[in-house]
């Protein structure tokens, strides 16, 4: 048995960075840059008024009550114009006119005259104006050749309005993984609309571990439901590899009983074995495995919550490595309830999220732990992850906090301070 720490190392030391490919902006949505960006262009890309008012020349700063003669308008869209000095109306957005250097608010103006279609005219100020007020000047959010995202970033809404600000049309992704599912066990009814036999379950962690990817922006190659033979198993491994995956995650018949055949499967087929059993909690049978050439092996057992702790603190892991995206930064919270775990074993706790009355974010562990409960682990917001050293951690000590699934954001429910849902 090896410890959580050693385990992902040896884990992630073979993975290489998944090949790119050409993606249009329309579709990137939740995928991965291969490279980093620089901005074709400068952000805005010319001067333009902040706001709707009167654009003016004010190097010479412009006295509180001055009046100018305003000759004409300047909407969004126009073209640029010289101006040479005089005042023009200026709607939001519009360009700056050539030879105007600030915008004053039309409510920080006092109108004297319009033509007879009501055009302004005539204009007092109400307040001094000084060169560059109200003016959003080219480049000013981002320069021509800027870096703007990193490779290893996911595009988001936000990356995407930035990508289209940018008018860029296509950028270079990571290929997607491709994953298999296998889950063994003959006691699984894998068809929900099919009544349960004697010593049958219906089986979650399949639609589980289908949900999760796919809430990742991964489409899973396959997900089948095997019986307990080595046979059909090894099988399944088969149409797995020449599927071309990436990555097959198994869950169930990996520990040390006498069904248990997939550590003897797989060595059978000359994968070559990572590790076997991780100083964890739950989870601990939990084993890795390499085919020469072929996939990477995660099987997992089969108990619900050793499936979700595997996903989250295994398979993330991996997933991030194969995108190029780096090891995922530590998030910390205060303690909400008092544990005392096990030394020696890494103790991923299902936990709610809350805002105590200063602000702070607490983490309160729920009190059913058991790994085959699923109902807490649907009311939880989070994972607390204590170490193999924590010893006894009081109310409020900082402890590492990570999201339910295999994105890093977290759900910070509406369950008040010191309450269990």
């Amino acid at each position: 048995m090896i410890s959580y720490g050693e385990a992902i190392d040896r884990l992630l030391a073979p993975l290489t960075v998944l090949p790119s490919q050409s993606c249009a902006v329309a579709d990137a949505l939740g995928r991965v840059l291969a490279r980093p960006l620089h901005s074709p262009l400068a952000l805005p890309s010319f001067d333009h008024a902040a706001m709707d008012g009167y654009a003016l020349y004010a190097t010479q700063p412009l006295a509180a009550g001055s009046e100018h003669a305003v000759h004409g308008s300047q909407a969004a869209g126009d073209a640029v114009r010289a101006a040479r000095g005089e005042a023009l109306e200026i709607m939001t957005g519009a360009c700056l006119p050539e030879g105007l250097d600030a915008v004053v608010a039309v409510e920080r103006t006092e109108l004297l005259q319009t033509l007879a279609d009501g055009t302004p005219r005539r204009i007092r100020l109400r307040d001094e104006v000084r060169a560059g007020q109200n003016v959003r000047h080219a480049g000013s959010d981002i320069a021509p050749g800027a870096r703007v995202l990193d490779a290893g970033e996911r595009i988001g809404a936000a990356q995407t309005m930035l990508l289209a600000a940018l008018g860029v049309a296509r950028v270079e992704v990571v290929r997607r993984p491709r994953v298999a599912i296998i889950c063994t066990g003959k006691e699984l009814q894998p068809d929900p609309s099919r009544p349960l036999g004697d010593g049958q379950i219906y089986g979650s962690n399949g639609p589980y571990l289908v949900a999760a990817l796919r809430q990742a922006g991964i489409e899973p190659l396959s997900c089948e439901t095997v019986d307990d033979t080595a046979v059909t198993y090894a099988r399944a491994l088969q149409r797995a590899v020449a599927a071309d995956a990436d990555l097959v995650i198994s869950t169930g018949a990996v520990s040390m009983g006498r069904h248990d055949f997939v550590p003897d499967t797989l060595r059978q087929l000359d994968a070559e074995l990572l590790f076997h059993k991780v100083a964890m909690r739950p989870g601990k049978p939990l084993l890795a495995a390499r085919f020469p050439g072929g996939p990477l092996i995660l099987a997992l057992p089969g108990t619900p919550m050793a499936v979700a702790a595997g996903v989250r603190f295994f398979v993330a892991p991996v997933l991030r490595a194969l995108a190029g995206q780096g090891r995922e930064p530590v998030l910390h919270a205060a303690l909400g309830t008092a544990q005392s775990p096990k030394a020696g074993l890494r103790h991923f706790l299902r936990a709610t999220l809350q805002l105590d009355g200063s602000g702070r974010l607490q983490a309160a562990v729920q009190p059913q732990q058991q790994p085959f409960r699923i109902q807490p682990f649907a009311a939880a917001d989070a994972w607390v992850v204590l170490a193999e050293d924590a010893g006894d951690c009081p109310v409020g000590s900082p402890v590492e906090i990570a999201s339910l699934g295999l994105s890093p954001s977290l759900r910070i429910g509406l369950h008040p301070a010191g309450s269990t849902p």
